[in-house]
């Protein structure tokens, strides 16, 4: 997962509370908040998969999320 893409599935996912989660919500897992992970060089897809646990976003919207269908920018 690119950086692009995990800033994509944050906004599908969570939508007008995406920036607030990402900014202030610090992640059990990781110690720290989306967009300080981020800045550490932590991998975006181990961010989206620690702030899906910490939202109690199902499985199923977890995976693939963020990517653009083949063929489109």
């Amino acid at each position: 997962m690119r950086r692009s893409e995990f800033l994509r599935a944050v906004d599908d996912e969570f939508g007008t509370r995406a920036t607030t989660l990402t900014q202030d919500l610090v992640l059990g897992s990781l110690g720290r908040t989306a967009v300080e992970a981020l800045d550490a060089g932590v991998p975006p897809r181990e961010i989206w998969l620690a702030l899906c646990e910490e939202a109690d976003v199902p499985a199923s919207r977890r995976y693939g999320v963020g990517r653009l269908e083949p063929g489109k920018r």
